[in-house]
């Protein structure tokens, strides 16, 4: 059974293509430019997994970073962090030791800018291409082929992706230089930060002033009010189910970046940083793997 939900894929010349990282949103994004026509190798760190991918798509697994890079026009990646990525990237077992001169690393993992104008340094010194391009919409987002992209790196190379990223995405964006596209995430999980708290009180507080909550938000979501966040997990977070969707371990790792730079740019983030700590406080209660809308359990 395809772990994807439909989609019409627009018409590209089918490419030779790597994916490197088959987790919750890298397996159905590969799986969505195979069935997009490209020929994918895949490589994860448990080779099962790989495997079983190549089977469900009819792609090929490779057993290093390098094996499945080789030969591929444009390799993709999606792993955890920046020791993840490096991982990956470097090294005699590297996809950069496998790729031919031209070739273009995008990366969608949710790193530092730092690591971004590192690797992208790296790259060029070897006659490679690299666009950092972290994305939004979540795992419902990487399997209806949905996802928002940011990206930051050199524009003749970004056009060149912009086409064949579509297979996975609803809009793929050049934001500027090498490290724009990961700045541009941090943006984004500032505003879901303040949003989910803000969501969180207020069902918290029409709750004990006795609204049917589901009613109330069916009507606000109408007005000002709106957001993906109130859309999406409003009445999920009434009913205190928080078992899918983003953790909180991974906001706690993508806050980390986001206060890191903050700290070098001298960017004031007060609410970000309280609403850092109260995501510290869902994981030491027991939910670390938590959709991020369970910061309302703190306030029950």
């Amino acid at each position: 059974m395809s772990t994807l939900n439909p989609k019409t894929y627009d018409t590209v010349p089918a490419r030779k293509l790597a994916f490197l990282g088959l987790g919750v949103m890298g397996l159905p994004m590969a799986g969505h430019l195979a069935k997009a026509g490209h020929s994918v190798t895949v490589y994860n760190r448990t080779p099962a997994k790989s495997a079983a991918w190549a089977t469900e798509f009819g792609g090929k697994s490779a057993a290093t970073p390098r094996e499945a890079a080789a030969g591929a026009e444009i390799v993709f990646c999606c792993v955890g962090n920046d020791d993840d990525l490096r991982s990956v990237v470097l090294g005699d077992d590297g996809a950069f030791a496998g790729m031919a001169k031209g070739a273009v690393f995008v990366d969608h993992t949710t790193a530092s800018a730092d690591v971004a104008r590192e690797l992208s340094k790296i790259a060029l010194e070897k006659g490679l291409q690299f666009i950092d391009a972290p994305v939004s919409g979540g795992q419902a987002g990487a399997q209806n082929g949905a996802l928002t992209v940011m990206c930051g790196g050199d524009a003749a190379t970004f056009a060149e992706v912009q086409p064949i990223a579509m297979a996975f995405a609803r809009a793929v964006t050049l934001l500027g230089d090498s490290g724009a596209g990961q700045l541009a995430k941090m943006v984004n999980q500032i505003c879901i930060a303040g949003l989910v708290q803000g969501l969180s009180e207020a069902i918290a507080f029409g709750v004990r002033a006795g609204l049917d909550m589901e009613a109330v938000l069916d009507v606000i979501s109408k007005g000002a009010a709106q957001s993906w966040q109130m859309e999406n997990r409003g009445k999920t977070m009434i009913a205190g189910k928080f078992d899918y969707g983003f953790a909180v371990d991974w906001m706690r790792k993508d806050l980390g970046l986001v206060l890191d730079e903050a700290k070098r740019n001298g960017a004031r983030l007060p609410v970000t940083a309280l609403v850092d700590q109260f995501y510290a406080d869902v994981q030491q209660a027991g939910g670390a793997r938590y959709d991020t809308s369970s910061l309302i359990t703190r306030l029950k």
